[in-house]
């Protein structure tokens, strides 16, 4: 397979959603050397990196959190880094990954994220025999470099991708099990050139977009459920 980072091809997808700007903090990569599946090279492993800032008027709450791990197709639940060449058609870069598989690692920046808020004490994974509140159901839908513009048409050798990240939130109120609430954020960001660094820098930018709408969403969503309860 032709290294994308070298030989981009375009992805006949129209790009939509939200097109933001702005830079991230630069994702750690770790000097570690991994196999990858039927290469038998060394890859590249990367992180992305938890969301720190928030509004400061997002409640203080004092309810328990349980954060599943996404769902997602098993194409993107992998610890290869995934991008679109055609519409019908998955691909991978070539000696890059993740630190672990998608989902996994998602889940834990959704955690870290919940924590650096400073306004709610009691979040942690779902694990047997915890009890809480709320779960947070979450269903990753796109997590993918795309080599396309607006148009859908096939970007110019070289050219820099974009990448897309779509997710599903669903709150859960215990000990019902009740979805309470449903949310789908998507955002879609150029990445600032064709290297892997600068793809990587794009998909921290992407995520945490998307995870500041969710932990934002949450806690407010899930005060009012608890304030209307209490009424």
């Amino acid at each position: 397979m032709n290294d994308p980072m070298q030989y981009p091809k375009g992805v006949t997808r129209r790009t939509a959603g939200r097109i933001i700007g702005g830079g991230a903090l630069a994702p750690l990569t770790a000097a570690c050397a991994v196999d990858l599946p039927g290469t038998g090279e060394p890859a590249r492993i990367f992180v992305l990196t938890p969301k720190s800032t928030f509004a400061d008027d997002l409640p203080d709450v004092d309810w328990q959190l349980l954060v599943e791990a996404p769902t997602a197709a098993a194409g993107i639940a992998s610890s290869r880094i995934a991008l679109r060449r055609q519409l019908v058609e998955l691909d991978y870069f070539a000696r890059a990954a993740w630190t672990d598989n998608a989902p996994a690692m998602l889940q834990t920046l959704m955690i870290e994220s919940f924590e650096n808020t400073d306004k709610i004490i009691s979040v942690g994974r779902q694990v047997i025999g915890l009890r809480a509140d709320f779960i947070l159901k979450t269903d990753l839908r796109e997590f993918q470099a795309e080599y396309m513009d607006e148009d859908g048409r096939t970007l110019p050798e070289g050219a820099a991708p974009f990448v897309r990240v779509r997710l599903n939130g669903k709150l859960v109120q215990m000990p019902r099990r009740e979805i309470v609430a449903s949310e789908t954020w998507e955002s879609v960001v150029r990445a600032d050139g064709s290297e892997m660094q600068a793809i990587i820098r794009a998909f921290d930018a992407a995520y945490g977009d998307i995870l500041k709408r969710l932990v934002t969403w949450t806690l407010r969503r899930g005060e009012e459920i608890m304030q209307r309860r209490e009424d």
